[in-house]
């Protein structure tokens, strides 16, 4: 189960070694109005890019009080009702524990139960056309150099043995559409007791195994990884200040050197901050740009997918208000944070998770779930959260995705598609709670050395939180200009965000060049829902359009609306009228 790696912001500030910016700020409006103009003539637009497709990490709960049920996994009865309102028509990533499945190795029947089970759910992935990111981790028993599933393997040609025969069954007998990436959060002593080599090592067994199927079988097995807890992370502790350390940078570098597959690179992110991918480096590059950087200097394909394989509305506790009593907050998160993924240059993601966790053994308690669930419950008992509702409008979206205009407000988005006449509009209202200390981190870089340093020591004294809440404070601080004038920026946002996080903004929304008869229909998440709520239209009518369409829409605080638009065709018009003979109207009818 995976363990959540919270930024810590203030102990960056503290060492000087956090080092990211944003590329710009979008200004808050005063203003609670916005204006958004859609032309639907518009050509420029993308197919709809797979980062906005409802994807999702299976896990959930972390116990199961069915031995054979894979323990990791969420409940049967959350993949049924996952498959019958959304589908499996995308990226979904899945825990494979080797460890839990080599308990069962004495027991050849229980064994093949458990495989089943995995078989199952890969099986639905196959059939719907989707991917399956299958996390291969725990070192069996007997195999650990301890008796700890996190331990490296002590025989490392065994465990490529037993790695591939469970490849070639899952990918070359049964051929589900699998690719695998190799361990999770490396870099955290909860999931892996090794150093760095011993991880690299792992991976090489694994890479290995896959082409020796390959060449067996002339299937194509992609591999990838480290999935460390941050991009910029390594086995020993890093920071953005140094990122040709990270875990990503030897991973590229050791596959170039021993002419391993590297078909995509995984990492985690948690944070309040929607705009985490775009921080800028040391090296005046965005994550994402510079990994690409390093793919072409070792000669791989720069275009290989970038994916965030864990994420979530996270402020460093396992249990929260926003994705509880206060989903809401969660939720409006989901669809801000993948449009910033998008423009980031992020290629897949899998949110964390499908359902909660409590009741296990390593008594791990977290909400992090789509789902709700009663541990205590002998039965199924549990609910969707007005999170799942917004994974439902995703999959809602249409296949073309218009790129402009951009709305530039630093907390409402809308993201527009269409296709065949059928418009679907998401609008989200999300306010980043911590949305100044975010933008800090994010911007800390563009000072020198001396710079943040006084920054460090407002921190360390506890000044900090004073200047960005209180204009004396502000006005009485004596800091080089740079400095004054980003603090001045981050007491901004932080007053935008104080009133709109109780007030709501009007958008007017104008879609042109839109004409004929449609079902216009909307649906809301916001807060006066937040656990098992219905999925139906708060709003449905006919309207009728000549050339535009306008309409003002209440966007509340931490609310998602989704307005979609069907076009209705026309009843055929009933043939004429023809003239009887004489002969014919004296018949009976059906003579």
């Amino acid at each position: 189960m995976p363990k959540f790696k919270y930024t810590v912001i203030l102990l960056f500030f503290a060492l000087c070694t956090f080092a990211c910016a944003a590329i710009c700020i979008a200004q808050p409006k005063n203003s609670t109005e916005i204006d958004y103009t859609l032309d639907l003539d518009s050509d420029e637009f993308v197919t709809l890019p797979k980062i906005f497709f409802p994807d999702i990490d299976l896990s959930g709960r972390g116990f199961s009080r069915q031995s054979i049920w894979p323990q990791e996994l969420c409940a049967r009865e959350v993949l049924e009702t996952w498959q019958e309102d959304i589908g499996f028509k995308g990226l979904f990533r899945l825990q494979y524990n080797l460890w839990d499945i080599n308990e069962f190795s004495k027991n050849k029947n229980l064994q093949d139960k458990q495989i089943s089970n995995y078989d199952d759910v890969l099986q639905r992935i196959t059939d719907a056309g989707g991917t399956a990111l299958v996390t291969i981790f725990g070192t069996p028993a007997g195999l650990g150099r301890v008796l700890d599933k996190r331990s490296p393997p002590k025989n490392i040609k065994a465990f490529k043995e037993l790695v591939k025969e469970h490849i070639r069954y899952l990918s070359c007998q049964k051929n589900y559409n699998i690719w695998y990436e190799v361990w999770s959060a490396p870099d955290l002593d909860d999931f892996f007791l090794g150093k760095s080599p011993e991880y690299l090592y792992i991976y090489r067994a694994v890479a290995q195994a896959i082409m020796e199927l390959e060449e067996e079988t002339g299937k194509n097995i992609p591999v990838g990884g480290p999935s460390t807890s941050w991009w910029f992370q390594n086995v020993n502790g890093n920071s953005i200040i140094t990122p040709e350390r990270s875990l990503i940078y030897q991973l590229i570098k050791f596959c170039y050197q021993y002419h391993l597959p590297l078909d995509f690179i995984s990492w985690h992110a948690y944070s309040t901050d929607p705009k985490c991918e775009k921080e800028l480096t040391s090296y005046k590059k965005t994550p994402e740009k510079l990994i690409r950087a390093w793919l072409s200097y070792f000669r791989f394909k720069p275009d290989v997918p970038l994916i965030v394989d864990e994420w979530n509305y996270d402020s460093g506790a396992n249990l929260l208000p926003a994705r509880g009593q206060k989903a809401e907050v969660g939720a409006s998160y989901i669809p801000a944070r993948l449009e910033d993924m998008y423009e980031a240059g992020i290629d897949y993601h899998t949110y964390f998770s499908m359902e909660d966790f409590k009741g296990n053994k390593e008594n791990v308690i977290s909400n992090v779930g789509a789902f709700w669930f009663d541990s205590d419950s002998a039965g199924y008992k549990g609910y969707p959260k007005s999170i799942y509702n917004v994974f439902r409008m995703i999959a809602s979206l249409e296949k073309k995705l218009f790129i402009k205009p951009d709305l530039e407000d630093e907390f409402v988005g809308v993201i527009s598609t269409e296709d065949k006449g059928r418009i679907v509009i998401i609008i989200y209202n999300y306010i980043d709670p911590d949305i100044a200390l975010n933008f800090l981190s994010r911007s800390i870089a563009t000072l020198q050395g001396g710079e943040r340093k006084i920054l460090a020591r407002q921190v360390k004294s506890g000044e900090l939180s004073k200047i960005l809440s209180d204009e004396e404070e502000f006005k009485r601080l004596r800091a080089r200009k740079r400095v004054k004038a980003l603090l001045g920026d981050a007491r901004r946002l932080r007053k935008s965000a104080e009133i709109f996080r109780v007030t709501p903004r009007e958008l007017k929304l104008n879609l042109k060049n839109l004409r004929g008869t449609y079902l216009k229909q909307r649906y809301i998440v916001d807060s006066s829902c937040t656990l098992n709520c219905q999925f139906a239209p708060v709003e449905a009518k006919q309207v009728d359009i000549k050339k535009s369409y306008q309409e003002t829409i209440i966007l509340e605080p931490y609310s998602v609306n989704m307005l979609i638009f069907q076009p209705e065709t026309p009843e055929p018009a009933p043939p004429p009228a023809q003239e009887k003979s004489q002969d014919d109207s004296r018949k009976e009818p059906g003579t």
